[in-house]
């Protein structure tokens, strides 16, 4: 017996976990946004839609939902084989923005404490908003019309100076 022939019916087990997490999430999704329509329907009609509170917590729950659309399409890319690290740090750019956007010092024992956390969340964000850029920026490089052409044989022309 090979051990390609062994290992078939485990990944196709996997590919349809992989596609049943894309569906969880989808229902996840869609009873978040059902749950933020009725938030907001509440806060309309109770008047309270403009209480600062309130709203950083709608801001919190908008945030939540598109991480979920981020690790959806995290998970339907990597079934595709297709590379997912730009998405896994968009993700964590939401997230992070999300701790950032509800933070509130009072919740923390002591105010050395809100301050540790509010530098971690600075420093996390900054790492991750430069690793965005150079994600973008090498995925941009790897990226140019020599590269659909064919003419390098499929080989990498990074070595070559922009514009030749």
């Amino acid at each position: 017996m090979r051990i390609e022939d062994a290992v078939e019916p485990s990944e196709r087990g996997m590919k349809l976990l992989e596609v049943g997490t894309a569906y969880f999430l989808l229902v996840l999704f869609a009873i978040g946004f059902l749950d933020l329509l009725l938030v907001l329907v509440g806060l309309l009609l109770s008047g309270k839609f403009t209480d600062p509170n309130q709203v950083i917590d709608i801001i919190d729950t908008v945030l939540v939902l598109l991480i979920i659309v981020e690790i959806h399409q995290t998970v339907v890319a990597f079934s595709r084989n297709e590379p997912v690290v730009r998405i896994v740090i968009s993700a964590a750019l939401i997230a992070i923005t999300r701790k950032v956007v509800s933070f509130r010092p009072g919740e923390y024992a002591t105010i050395e404490d809100a301050f540790v956390a509010a530098a971690a969340f600075a420093l996390l964000l900054g790492v991750l908003v430069a690793a965005f850029f150079v994600v973008r920026r090498v995925d941009t490089d790897a990226v140019t019309p020599d590269s659909f052409a064919g003419e390098d044989g499929g080989q990498d022309q990074t070595d070559q100076p922009r514009g030749e």
